[in-house]
């Protein structure tokens, strides 16, 4: 399992939204909706780099069809 972690790019919620080009409450939104998985490492958050390129795409899981 460490092998796999080693693996994961972690950025922080200021990275997120330069990347996402929104403020950094979107994304806490984004965060406490479910819609962006994140750790939280005492008082902050920390996104897997793979969830932001999938939320980009638009292929992540907060993409449903009704």
């Amino acid at each position: 399992m460490a092998a796999d972690l080693s693996d994961i790019r972690f950025l922080t919620v200021a990275e997120v939204a330069e990347l996402m080009r929104v403020s950094k409450m979107t994304v806490y939104r984004m965060i406490h909706a479910g819609e962006l998985p994140a750790v939280k490492f005492g008082r902050s958050f920390r996104v897997p780099e793979s969830s932001v390129q999938d939320a980009i795409s638009g292929t992540g899981r907060s993409e449903r069809t009704a």
